[in-house]
């Protein structure tokens, strides 16, 4: 395959609408996992294997980056003419930096990231990272060791491993070239291989609050009139965010909590209304973000039927009717049990290519079903 089919193909780690994290200006929100570097890398005993956890989109991929920059711009040993210079208390490098320059035009020769490739046809991205990428590692080694200088190896993410990549990674960590770290970015710790995380420190990224969300889409350029709905519906994140802002999200939970405030009844036009929205050609979008947000829903059903109201809404009225939907732990387990159901359902749906309108209305009147037998009087 020529090189320009290669360069065709989309990013894998770039978030649609929004700038590649090598690009981004900062990270907002994440201090507490960038200082907890900072003393790894001020106490003398840098581990080469760093996993960064957390849900999709919160700067993971960012902080690599930043981290990267900062470990390719240290000067070398001995270059301080009054003795050693005070321990960094920031990542932050100027933005003017040689190395800054080079890793933004992904052209930085001591920084290699191992990503989801072309597929066997060479036409689209294949679905897994294969060997063959971490295998291009020895290559790196090989050549970036020229200048002494340290090495960064950024996997994203390490999820999408397939398990000949992982156990190839795994070889790596095993027996880390001097002066290299290697970053790995995880969205679901729990599918890695053990040894994996076993032969790398944590650093755990948290969901963003409303205000640090707000001040990271402002970054680029997005803006939400419901910043705290917003980052309930987004879950913190602001991969989830940008998704949420394309698809109008606020505007059709909204729509979706007052069709679900008439229960244990539901307004049958009201529900026609939200189901031929996801109907027709050029609705893919929408009939997904509809799925996906029919399944939030369900989630904080459960979960206030174990801690109560919520203090968060991602709605007008929400926490109010999701307590009154779910006012104990029997209510908890009945909207879990139909959230799994109805995400089985929602999968094989749209597996076999269901008509979306059907499969929404089916959904709804799943959710009218159980909330009357909650509601209804014990015998």
């Amino acid at each position: 395959m020529a090189a320009t089919d290669i360069l065709d193909l989309p990013e894998p780690d770039r978030i649609e609408g929004a700038p590649h994290p090598r690009e981004a200006a900062r990270l907002i929100g994440q201090d507490v996992a960038e200082q907890g570097f900072l003393q790894a890398y001020n106490s003398g005993r840098l581990h080469s294997g760093w996993l960064l956890t957390g849900p999709p989109g919160v700067g993971k991929a960012t902080l690599s980056y930043r981290i990267a920059a900062f470990l390719l711009a240290e000067a070398p040993a001995g270059d301080g003419l009054f003795g050693a210079p005070p321990p960094p208390t920031t990542l932050a490098i100027p933005e003017d930096h040689p190395d800054w320059h080079l890793i933004r035009a992904g052209a930085h020769p001591r920084l290699f990231v191992v990503r989801r490739g072309p597929n066997d046809k060479g036409d689209k991205l294949s679905a897994d990272i294969r060997a063959e990428q971490v295998r291009n590692l020895k290559g790196f080694f090989h050549l970036s060791a020229a200048d002494g200088g340290r090495r960064v190896v950024i996997v994203d993410a390490a999820d999408d491993m397939n398990p000949t990549a992982a156990n190839a990674i795994l070889k790596e960590l095993e027996e880390p070239p001097a002066r290299t770290t290697m970053l790995l970015i995880s969205h679901q710790p729990s599918r890695l291989l053990p040894t994996i995380r076993s032969r790398c420190r944590e650093l755990r990224l948290a969901p963003l609050p409303a205000p640090a969300l707000a001040g990271a889409l402002e970054d680029l350029g997005l803006h939400s009139d419901t910043p705290d709905a917003l980052a309930v519906l987004a879950g913190g994140s602001v991969g989830g965010a940008i998704r949420m802002i394309q698809g109008d999200a606020p505007a059709l939970y909204a729509a979706l909590v007052t069709l679900l405030s008439g229960l244990p009844r539901i307004d049958r036009q009201g529900a026609l209304r939200i189901a031929e929205g996801c109907a027709g050609k050029g609705s893919e979008a929408r009939f997904a973000l509809t799925l996906d947000l029919i399944d939030l829903f369900l989630s904080r059903a459960a979960k206030a039927g174990l801690m109560g109201e919520p203090t968060s809404q991602g709605a007008p009225h929400e926490a109010r009717l999701l307590a009154r939907l779910s006012p104990h732990d029997h209510a908890a387990r009945s909207w879990a049990d139909l959230q799994q159901s109805l995400s089985a359902r929602a999968r094989h749906g749209r597996a076999v290519n269901l008509d979306p309108a059907a499969l929404i209305l089916d959904m709804i009147f799943r959710i009218e079903e159980t909330a009357r037998s909650i509601t209804a009087p014990a015998d």
